[in-house]
């Protein structure tokens, strides 16, 4: 098997100098330094302007390419800043890379959504129900089935005993999901959309005034189920918040409820996993996750769904 090579400040800076024009040719260059929260993603901040991403094995750098042109299909419909690439290539043999420009803002993690932010969430989930689906087909975004709420119940309440060993959860707030609900709760048929399947946090860029200005990082976009991207929210900001845009962008009750109870289940597993030494996510992220998710909504008390919602 071929050693992946692992990149070096070394490796960025000869790289970024090949790529930017105004890069100095001698000295340091521009600052280069790896983003902490990527994890294996090996992205790296160039300067102030740039952030440069190299792919760790041939499958990520097929999902890149991909993306270039995903990008450009998604950026007239969600009304928010979607990353300009301005140089892409190969960092090391079969190994692509993708040289972004930087969006202004800061993650969601560290500035909250406000009302008006809010709108631009819905505004987004409106957006990428619009992606033509053949269009996004065509550049190779995978189809994924809708996950099975029964099944995902099932794994999140064995979790929850789980953390409730450890103190960590209490796994009586399962009661509600019973198997008939999850039953009634399952996805619908034949609504298959763009989906970005990675809205958490950090790929929510988000400005000073807590509106959404951006969206990071579309590699794991598949066609699919709508509600994941809900669940990706109520995880980023929070299930009232989640809930309140799903409603603006003309979402009912019923994906609304399957979208919670999807980000409810994840934390759960999740977090159990991390405390039993699985997974790379720092364990307060994924506490502060699981309560996110866990926010009581209102819509909760809604007992009878409709076929149509």
């Amino acid at each position: 098997m071929t050693q992946v090579p692992t990149p070096t400040v070394d490796t960025v800076r000869r790289l970024v100098r090949s790529l930017l024009t105004d890069a100095p040719t001698a000295g340091p260059g521009p600052e280069v330094r790896p983003v902490a929260e990527a994890g294996g993603h090996s992205t790296w901040w160039v300067g102030t302007r740039h952030v440069l991403r190299l792919a760790p094995d041939r499958e990520a750098s097929a999902r890149r390419r991909r993306e270039l042109r995903l990008r450009d299909l998604v950026r007239p419909h969600v009304g928010v800043a979607v990353p300009v690439s301005v140089a892409h290539g190969e960092w090391a043999a079969g190994l692509g890379y993708t040289l972004d420009t930087k969006l202004a803002g800061v993650t969601s993690e560290e500035q909250d959504v406000s009302a008006i932010g809010e709108a631009d969430l819905a505004a987004l989930l409106t957006g990428l129900r619009e992606v033509p689906v053949r269009q996004a087909e065509a550049l190779g975004v995978p189809r994924a089935a809708p996950r099975s709420l029964e099944e995902l119940r099932t794994s999140a309440e064995r979790a929850a005993e789980q953390l409730a060993a450890a103190d960590e959860f209490d796994p009586a707030r399962f009661a509600q999901l019973t198997a008939a609900a999850a039953a009634q709760l399952a996805a619908q048929p034949g609504v298959a959309v763009l989906v970005h399947d990675g809205l958490k946090g950090e790929h929510l860029v988000v400005s000073a005034d807590g509106r959404l200005r951006g969206v990071l990082d579309w590699t794991d976009a598949v066609l699919g189920d709508p509600t994941e991207d809900i669940a990706g929210l109520a995880i980023a900001v929070g299930a009232p918040a989640a809930v309140r845009a799903a409603t603006l962008a003309g979402y009912g009750a019923r994906p609304c409820l399957r979208g919670l109870w999807l980000s409810r289940c994840d934390t759960v597993i999740r977090l159990a996993d991390s405390l039993q030494g699985r997974g790379d996510s720092p364990v307060t992220l994924l506490r502060t996750q699981l309560r996110r998710a866990w926010e009581p909504i209102l819509l909760e008390r809604v007992t009878e769904l409709t076929g149509d919602d």
